[in-house]
């Protein structure tokens, strides 16, 4: 159910200067997602009542991101005034009317989840405070502002390193940069902050000291775990918080029943999905919304994106994008699947194979040296080593369609469009240009023509005509003690 009295604000207009990058910050990726996607996942599981984004940097690549990311959140442009307690009033501009908590957010915390949310929501509702500050309690404080509290408890203030004194200093308590504020505070402060300070920026944070300043509350809630809050400023940070992310995730998937040998090699994004019992073996990434069913076997040293893999199937040092594989079938080692690949219930791609868009029936084997593009295998076929299918012309794609049972020769090169009818044979090194009508055995063999002495003549002077000749004259002598003995 919708949240009535809640609205999130998530904070994404900065340029990120320290990414060095033409991206947007927020749209750096880990685990499969954006920054800020991690953000509006975690939020979208409180069911607010809105969601409103703030952008400015590259706002039309940011907001088109938001559209797919969370199509139900509306975008907010904030203007040549910087800060985020500008940021944060621009989104108020379309809360007209609300009258529950805000939630602000930050668009690069993506380890925020939303079990700490809904408890720092609750948090802020049980203290009936104006404004409730996310706080965490670290080891080395240095850079953060510190939360200096009352007698009560409470907020005092929050004092910025440059200003803080020694006793301050030594405060281990650090603001979060995440936030809830009654609208109603919000619309009542927000107008009186200024810009006259060192960045000339308008500070949410101004907000808990003029709540303070008319007696109101202002409380903090401190999170158990210090990673929910850290955010992503540079490539270092990104790098750290994915790792963080990444052993996050599998750690879920082992509690889930997955065996996954080695944690720190194996990278799995938020959006797989696997089983009990499926084991995932060293250096093996599985990305983009992959699907594993239970008893599979993953790796090592294989990257799957966006694939769905069958009930006890195989993937051994193999690299698959976008395909589906059956129960119990088995791919590689070495094996290259493109976009569009079907392998059905125990079949087989092998080593050194390559599939691009092509269904491969159940029961049929692929198994070495071969590339098969834009075809049709039926069931229970077996193409010898070397398998092409040729389905280019230079000008365009064609299909090879190759019927249940067939059973092909070694080094076989089918030339598209052509259809192999059920059952046939082919034979060794054929090339097929015409259809096989189904039960035929199609040959391709030219009469073998031996040249006597081409070494010799066209290679004089090499090992090869050296040894030839002598391989000839040990025949001719052979040959003519054999005469004489006749």
């Amino acid at each position: 159910m919708t949240d009535n009295a809640l609205a999130v604000i998530v904070l994404a207009a900065g340029q990120g200067t320290r990414m060095k990058s033409s991206l947007p910050k927020v749209l750096h990726r880990i685990g499969g997602q954006p920054l800020v996607g991690h953000v509006l996942s975690a939020a979208a599981v409180l069911s607010p009542e809105r969601t409103l984004v703030v952008v400015r940097h590259e706002r039309d690549v940011v907001a088109a991101a938001i559209a797919d990311l969370a199509p139900e959140a509306s975008v907010v442009d904030q203007d040549e005034i910087p800060g985020t307690g500008r940021a944060v009033e621009l989104a108020l501009d379309q809360l007209a009317g609300f009258d529950g908590d805000v939630l602000v957010l930050s668009g690069d915390c993506p380890l925020v989840d939303a079990d700490t949310l809904a408890s720092f929501v609750a948090a802020h509702r049980a203290a009936d405070a104006a404004v409730t500050l996310m706080t965490a309690v670290v080891d080395d404080a240095n850079g953060y502002g510190r939360i200096v509290r009352d007698a009560g408890g409470d907020v005092a203030r929050i004092v910025e390193q440059k200003d803080a004194d020694d006793d301050e200093r030594a405060i281990r308590e650090i603001n979060a940069g995440m936030y809830v504020f009654r609208a109603e505070t919000l619309r009542t402060h927000l107008p009186a902050i200024g810009t006259d300070n060192a960045q000339a920026e308008k500070y949410l944070t101004d907000v808990a000291g003029l709540v303070r300043q008319e007696g109101g509350r202002v409380a903090a809630s401190v999170v158990d775990d210090v990673t929910v809050t850290f955010g992503v400023n540079d490539r270092v940070q990104l790098s750290e918080v994915g790792r963080l992310l990444n052993a996050r995730t599998v750690r879920r998937w082992q509690l889930e029943g997955v065996t996954v040998i080695d944690p720190a090699t194996t990278w799995i994004d938020v959006d797989v999905t696997l089983a009990p019992d499926v084991t995932v073996l060293p250096n093996t990434h599985l990305l983009r919304a992959t699907k594993v069913a239970g008893g599979a076997i993953i790796g090592p040293d294989t990257s799957l994106v966006g694939c769905e893999v069958g009930e006890g199937a195989t993937i051994t040092r193999s690299d698959a994008t976008f395909a589906v594989f059956g129960a119990k079938a088995t791919v590689g080692p070495f094996a290259y699947v493109r976009p569009g690949t079907e392998l059905g219930d125990k079949g087989k791609i092998g080593t050194f194979v390559e599939v691009k868009n092509s269904t491969i029936g159940e029961g049929s084997k692929v198994p070495h040296l071969s590339y098969i593009g834009d075809t049709t295998i039926g069931r229970h076929v077996n193409l010898g080593a070397g398998a092409i299918t040729a389905n280019y012309d230079d000008l365009t794609k064609h299909r090879t369609e190759i019927g249940d049972e067939v059973h092909s020769g070694s080094h076989n090169v089918f030339v598209a469009p052509v259809r192999i009818g059920d059952g046939a044979k082919t034979g060794a090194g054929a090339v097929i240009r015409k259809d096989v009508p189904a039960g035929a055995l199609a040959l391709s063999v030219a009469p073998q023509r031996n040249v006597e002495g081409w070494v010799e003549k066209n290679r004089p002077g090499t090992g090869a005509a050296d040894v030839a000749a002598q391989a000839r004259s040990a025949q001719k002598a052979d040959d003519g003690a054999q005469e004489e003995d006749r």
